[in-house]
Parts: C-alpha cells; structure tokens; sequence
C-alpha cells in the first residue's frame, strides 16, 4: 500500500493514478510513515464519512495542527453544532429549501456564458479547453452568484489556484504548505471583507450581501464562508469539465452517442464524478477517538485520508469499475463526498457541467486531442488537466 499511495501522490504518475488503486485497496486501512491513516475501500469511506467520531477540524490533530484564521470558521473546517450552524445559514441563500431557485435560476446565464466562449472558437482550428472554456465559465459564474465584481476575477482565482496547490495528504512539507496556505487564505479574505463592508452600506442582488444581512453571521464567518465558496465554487468544477471532455475525446462512441442523445449528459456527467472525480481524497479528517474498523485501529489524534476516488472505482461496491458506463443503473459514488460534509455546490458544479460539456459536444466538430496524456496541475488531491489542446475542424453554430 505504502508503495501504492506513494506513486498516486508522485507528479509522475498524475496522468493515470487508478493503476495503483487495486493495489491501494489490498489494505483497506493503511497506516503511513509520518502517521496518517488512509482509507480507500467504499465501505469504510462511508462509514468514516458518517461516524461523528472523524473530525473535520484540523485542531484536533494530536500534534496540534492549526486552521488557518482566516478559514477558521469556514463550515468546512468544522464539526457539528457549529459547523450545521453556518451551513445551514449560508444554505438560505443558495438552495433548498430556502431558496430553492437559486442555481436553476442561473440556468440561462450559464448558456449564455457557455455559448459566447465556444463562440470565441470560431474561424480557427485549435483551443485549449481549460484556459478558453472550462476556466472561465464558473468562474464568472460563482463571482455573479457571490458578487465578486468581473474585473476582479483574474487576482481572486490567482489566490485560489496557489491555496489549492498547497493541498494534499501529510507530506514532508506540511508545514511550510500551511504557511503558505495561511498567507494566501488570509490575502483573499482581506479583499473579501472590503467587499462585505461595502454590501453593508449598499447592498446588491448577491450572495455576499445576503450573509451580510444575516443576524447569526459575525463579520468573519461571512469572510470565511465567502473564501470557501469561492474557491470550492470553482476549482473542480474546471476539473470536472476538463476531465470530461478528456475522457468522451477518448471515446469516440460516447461523443457520438451524447451529440446523438443529448439527455444522457446527466447521467454522463454523474459517471465522470465516478471514474474521473476532480477531487481524489478528502484529506482534512481527524480521528476523534480509537475507531477499530476493516480490523484496523485508527488512534485518537491522527490524521485520516479518505480516498474517494479509489473508493468510486472499488469492485467491491461496483461492476467493472474502471469502465466508462453511460448505461450504469445505481450510480452511488463519493463524487461529491458524504455525510454531513457532503458538498455544498454539487447542484451548481452538476448543471454547470452538464450545460458546457452538452455544448461542447454538440458545437465542435472533428475534435480530436492534440496531446494524450495532457500535462496536469500539480495537486493530486484536486486532479484535471493544466491544459487541455483540442482540435477540430469547425463550431457549429449555436
């Protein structure tokens, strides 16, 4: 296993992570060097993802790990009551029940957005999928929702990109990644809690100035609450996109079938969060207490990495894992996570997908990869290509 989750976490071996993942799960609950325990079998994720006794609060480390200020209070980096509290005050303006129109109402917007940047590929016959496409659509779509001015969007996804790439399961820099980690996270949140002051004196249609107005909010769970949704807004969803198309430009048939059969986009991009998730492992889980699971014994205080995308691909769980199935019939993956956890955006990465990758499909024709493998940013834990080189022969109009 040692060797297996080494070679995952390896640059080297980003473009096809899954070979090792057989080998992964031949110990379902494995301890490491620097004492971090990962789990990769379907069985044991849920169970973790739902056992109150795996924090998400990294203070509880026991070698007394820090949250970042300014993410302290982000929900995500909580545990129950308090992180209940804040999700469930920040759910009042992105989705049920409260506002249950909120994302399907961005539904337009979203093709419109989509249908201007496959425009922009007209009259040539060469684009980079993620710099042109997959980059900018939700991006300019979590800035609409939050109220981040469009000006602004290039500096708030420059911050974004160098947080994410500190993420990751314990390696030896740890703590020069949380160094850098907190300066990042802290600069965003500066420039967020100049946005929140403003929406205070002068509210707007956004979310932003809905958690302003919230009387349960302090002024820096809004900060941290709008630090998290932005870059969790947007980040897998661009790996998300660029996977797919990856993965259906592999495929000939599938393109095929999904220009052909345009409803099968919702299942086809519920089996991409399956077999190319954008996110690999939920790395931020702490044990509690002893938990004895798989005939393991995870001790109090360790850190836990939950292997999510091995856990999708475990035969144990589903037929013929590493297989792309359009037609496959319980489709129950870790995807989106699980548990109390289980992600606050999954409507809008869904449909935000569903809608561009629909597009591109239909519009592009001939497409076909410049580069197999494409190079890859350099997390393993938030995976998808850097770039993603198509050619094509023309875009059909909308």
């Amino acid at each position: 296993m040692h060797d297996a989750f080494q070679r995952i976490l390896d640059p080297g071996g980003r473009a096809d992570p899954y070979r090792f993942f057989g080998a992964l799960r031949e110990e379902p609950v494995a301890r490491r060097e620097d004492g971090t325990y990962v789990v990769s079998t379907y069985r044991e994720i849920v169970a973790l993802l739902h056992d109150p006794r795996i924090s998400s609060d990294r203070r509880n480390l026991g070698d007394g790990g820090q949250a970042a200020p300014a993410l302290m209070t982000s929900f995500i980096g909580l545990d129950p009551p308090e992180h209940d509290r804040l999700r469930r005050l920040a759910m009042r303006h992105f989705g049920p029940p409260h506002a249950p129109e909120t994302v399907e109402r961005l539904r337009p917007r979203m093709l419109e957005i989509a249908t201007g940047l496959i425009d922009a590929l007209a009259g040539r016959n060469r684009a980079d999928i993620v710099d042109e496409v997959a980059y900018p659509l939700p991006v300019a779509v979590i800035c609409r929702l939050l109220g981040v001015p469009q000006e602004d969007e290039p500096y708030f996804h420059a911050l974004a990109d160098e947080i994410i790439e500190t993420l990751g399961p314990g390696e030896e820099d740890r703590a020069e990644r949380e160094r850098a980690r907190q300066a990042k996270a802290l600069e965003l949140a500066d420039y967020l809690r100049g946005l929140a002051v403003a929406r205070r004196g002068e509210p707007r249609d956004d979310m932003l100035s809905g958690l302003v107005a919230e009387s349960g909010m302090t002024e820096d769970e809004v900060v941290s609450t709008s630090v998290l949704l932005l870059i969790a807004g947007h980040e897998t969803t661009i790996n998300l996109i660029a996977n797919g198309m990856l993965t259906f430009l592999r495929r000939p048939d599938l393109l095929e079938r999904l220009r052909d059969e345009p409803r099968l986009i919702i299942p086809a991009v519920e089996e991409l969060l399956r077999y190319e998730p954008p996110v690999q492992f939920i790395s931020s889980r702490v044990a509690l207490d002893d938990i004895t699971i798989a005939g393991t014994t995870i001790p109090a205080g360790s850190p836990v990495v939950l292997a999510v995308a091995a856990g999708s691909r475990d035969p144990a769980h589903v037929p013929h894992p590493d297989r792309f199935d359009l037609d496959r019939p319980r489709n129950e993956h870790l995807g989106f996570g699980g548990g109390a956890h289980y992600c606050f955006g999954a409507p809008l990465a869904r449909l935000e997908a569903q809608i561009v990758l629909g597009e591109l499909i239909r519009r592009l024709r001939g497409p076909r990869l410049v580069a197999d493998p494409p190079p890859y940013r350099p997390s393993a834990v938030l995976r998808g290509p850097r770039h993603l080189l198509v050619d094509y022969e023309a875009v059909a109009p909308a």
